[in-house]
């Protein structure tokens, strides 16, 4: 499912900047990304757009990291479609 607005997501092994910084970069590559926002402190993903959870999962993983439980709908405005 494509999802428009903000989620929030628990990425596994970040535990420095570069860490922080190959996720975003990874994330913000992809359709439908507005921003995105790595915490290494709080191992947190802020993503905004319309992206669904699979691709923005498969960017975390790209980057060599993990996305673990469910992501959480923050701000969302709705739904369109199926995932990316």
């Amino acid at each position: 499912m494509t999802t428009t607005g903000e989620r929030t997501y628990t990425v596994e092994g970040m535990t420095c900047e570069h860490c922080e910084l190959s996720v975003r970069e990874e994330v913000e590559e992809l359709a439908g990304v507005e921003s995105a926002h790595a915490d290494r402190t709080t191992g947190r993903l802020i993503v905004r757009g319309a992206v669904g959870d699979a691709a923005v999962c498969a960017a975390v993983e790209a980057a060599g990291y993990r996305v673990v439980g469910t992501p959480d709908p923050r701000g969302r405005e709705g739904t369109t479609g199926d995932s990316a």
